[in-house]
């Protein structure tokens, strides 16, 4: 099998693991077996796709080859009385169509997403499962979203799994009426998969565009779903307003391009135009929230009509509104880099001091007080920032850029 073969194979796993997996999970009631067979069925496709073609419904081709796994494997257990429920809803082939729903969610995807969010599990836990499971993410992104550790995450993960099997949480679509204690959990699922898709934690390419579209299409129907949730609304608007940079954030050779030099005219007008007045929908309900809030800051971004004219004293005002409701370091820093593009870099860096080492495993956090030492004069202290950025960044598009930054200091 060729490279280009490969890759192609591996992107449809990519896009399909999720959606089967959790059907999978729903007939065998077991987070860890239906990953084994799923990835016995990966494996089988793995060789025979080369040679026959990716299938035109390869989520189906795979959970038929999961089910024909499954059945093998539980035939063969030696507790098999106690695994005859599982084998008749194999042997009939359930679970290859949608969940059964009430109508109050009409996608499959997202359904699946209200149903790992369960609330018996920790907030933390009902996202990081969700993004394993339907999301599509690997334990390093995940980890790398909340800024942890791959072996913490990876155990949070299996004690969620673990939790669900042992108090035999039900694996269900909630109704309507559950759906709200479970909404705060599906827009951080959307957002951290859009935020992956919008910088990628690792791999050639900066954006991933298979998952900001698709974070995007999901809290369009979550906007249909929750009507009248200001954070769903401003999720969106957020979203469409960091998308609407994206012709901009790389050159013609792939490479980053900081807002500062971005070409504005680039910007895709009518996704800012859609996100302003989804702003403006959201801040009328008067339930502010941190999506509301990170949306009204893209917004004064998208309304500077150069970065020099950039309303960076009320960036920084929202910013410190948003540390209000979420005081999280990664918010600080935010806020820090904003003060000094209004203030001055002396006075974002007495910010940034005083985070200390919470976000010294943060590349960002480095490269963010490696160029307000620059402005400063502090080259040395600079290029050593410099460094413990490129020492932490694993996207190769951050790479370059990085190293181009430590090159002109040199120069």
């Amino acid at each position: 099998m060729n490279d280009e073969t490969r890759r192609a194979i591996e992107a449809v796993f990519r896009a399909e693991y999720g959606i089967v997996l959790a059907s999978l999970v729903r007939m065998v009631r077991d987070f860890e077996f239906a990953e084994d067979v799923l990835s016995d069925a990966m494996a089988v496709a793995l060789a025979s796709w080369p040679k026959s073609g990716v299938p035109t419904n390869p989520a189906a081709w795979l959970t038929t080859a999961a089910r024909r796994k499954a059945i093998d494997r539980l035939r063969r257990d030696k507790a098999l009385e106690k695994k005859t429920e599982e084998l008749a809803v194999l042997a009939r082939g359930q679970g290859e169509e949608p969940l059964d729903h009430d109508g109050s969610i009409p996608d499959h995807r997202l359904r699946l997403m209200y149903t790992c969010c369960h609330p018996a599990l920790a907030l933390e836990a009902q996202v990081a499962l969700t993004l394993k499971t339907v999301g599509g993410l690997t334990v390093p992104e995940i980890a790398s979203a909340f800024l942890t550790a791959e072996t913490t995450m990876y155990q949070r993960i299996v004690r969620a799994k673990r939790k669900i099997k042992d108090a035999q949480i039900p694996y269900e679509v909630p109704t309507g009426a559950d759906l709200p204690e479970r909404t705060a959990a599906v827009m951080s699922v959307l957002y951290l998969i859009f935020t992956e898709g919008y910088s990628a934690h690792g791999g050639e390419q900066l954006v991933r565009v298979d998952l900001v579209s698709e974070a995007i299409r999901l809290a369009r129907v979550l906007c249909t779903v929750m009507p009248d949730e200001p954070e769903a609304i401003g999720l969106l608007a957020l979203m469409m307003l960091h998308d609407a940079r994206r012709a901009a954030r790389t050159d013609a050779t792939g490479e980053l391009v900081v807002m500062e030099h971005q070409d504005r005219a680039l910007w895709n007008g009518a996704a800012i135009g859609e996100g302003l007045t989804l702003v403006e929908a959201a801040l009328r309900f008067g339930r502010p929230g941190p999506f509301q809030i990170q949306a009204a800051i893209a917004a004064v971004h998208s309304q500077a009509a150069t970065f020099d004219v950039t309303d960076w004293q009320q960036i920084a005002a929202l910013y410190g509104e948003l540390g209000r409701h979420q005081p999280t370091p990664v918010v600080a820093l935010n806020h820090a880099v904003a003060v000094a593009m209004w203030r001055g870099p002396q006075a974002g860096l007495a910010l940034l001091d005083r985070l200390g080492d919470s976000l010294d495993e943060h590349h960002l956090f480095h490269s963010a007080r490696a160029e307000l030492l620059r402005r400063v004069g502090r080259t040395d202290a600079s290029r050593a920032a410099y460094e413990m950025s490129l020492g932490l960044v694993t996207n190769e598009t951050e790479r370059r850029y990085l190293q181009r930054r430590l090159d002109e200091l040199a120069s």
